[in-house]
């Protein structure tokens, strides 16, 4: 029996290599084939999870019985797409969780983002934040289209598992952070990857877009913990709440990020910074508190292995 993983991005593969290790069988599926070198020896199929009948094609002839689904246009993709970003994210996740009812399968896991969290942050208070925690569903919308789609996902997920005993669990994801080029396709990503190009040329880094930069504190999540979060919840045996934060529990300013990166680069310095009033990717508020991640601990097993220094010294060492 097989575990499927859709995208073949690097908290993909990262979960198909942690699942090989514990002796699982798995297949990424992915519409495009990345690089060799990020693939390894992975065994990956092209496909699309907006292609329905394809999907339930490549389940039945792979003896597929639980899906791992990280495919996702994220929030730059997005911006210059949205017809195709919301199809993908929405579309692509609807289609995972019927071919789950269809086929009767074990249970799936669903990648989504603390962005679901930011526009009630104005609200919140300074404790950390449960996955069920209170927004105001006009005044505290998802302002944007990415956080859109990850909100109706988790509200899908939910009503799938209500409806129609699908097991499934969302994952909700803190910022991430990892190694190798596709790594800086992200809002965190980018912004990292600015101070690593900086800290290696000697030049201050400078940032076009305060987007990239956040007011306050903000939570980031290494992928390898991603990873293993998502092995965790497929094997937990009593997921009972469906929706996790999957974070560190730590939260960092701007000053003490940098701080960090400093660490592997003595001479980093930022140009011109002016940081937002508000929170990361142009929210409008400012993060008051981490993510509660107890619940994670006490229903998958899972808490977070490596702290930012180390999630910033490996990528400085990899990349």
């Amino acid at each position: 029996m097989t575990t499927l993983i859709t995208g073949a991005g690097l908290i993909g593969r990262l979960t198909a290599r942690q699942l090989r290790a514990q002796g699982k069988t798995v297949l990424l599926a992915d519409i495009r084939r990345p690089p060799s070198d990020d693939l390894g020896d992975l065994p990956l199929v092209q496909a699309d999870v907006t292609d329905w009948p394809g999907l339930g094609h490549l389940i039945h002839q792979h003896q597929v019985h639980s899906i791992v689904h990280t495919a996702a246009m994220l929030t730059p993709a997005i911006r210059r797409d949205p017809l195709t970003g919301i199809r993908v994210n929405v579309m692509g996740t609807a289609n995972i969780l019927e071919a789950a009812r269809q086929f009767k399968l074990r249970r799936v896991l669903i990648a989504s983002s603390t962005t679901v969290m930011y526009s009630a942050f104005g609200s919140l208070p300074d404790t950390p934040i449960p996955e069920d925690f209170s927004y105001r569903i006009v005044s505290e919308r998802p302002a944007s289209l990415y956080a859109c789609t990850k909100i109706a996902n988790e509200h899908l997920a939910l009503a799938y598992a209500q409806q129609y005993g699908v097991e499934a669990i969302v994952l909700r994801f803190g910022a991430v952070l990892g190694a190798g080029s596709e790594a800086a396709s992200s809002v965190p990503g980018q912004m990292l990857d600015c101070l690593l190009r900086a800290g290696r040329s000697g030049e201050p880094a400078r940032y076009e877009s305060t987007n990239l930069l956040w007011g306050g504190q903000e939570e980031f999540i290494d992928a390898r913990d991603c990873a293993a979060a998502a092995a965790a919840a497929l094997h937990a045996p009593n997921p009972a709440q469906g929706i996790y934060n999957i974070a560190t529990g730590e939260c960092f300013t701007f000053d003490e990020f940098v701080a960090v990166v400093r660490r592997s680069f003595k001479t980093l310095q930022v140009a011109d910074l002016c940081l937002p009033a508000g929170g990361l990717s142009g929210f409008a508020f400012q993060r008051p508190a981490p993510s509660d991640v107890g619940t994670a601990w006490r229903e998958l097993g899972f808490r977070a292995r490596y702290s930012l220094a180390d999630t910033i010294s490996h990528i400085a060492g990899a990349d």
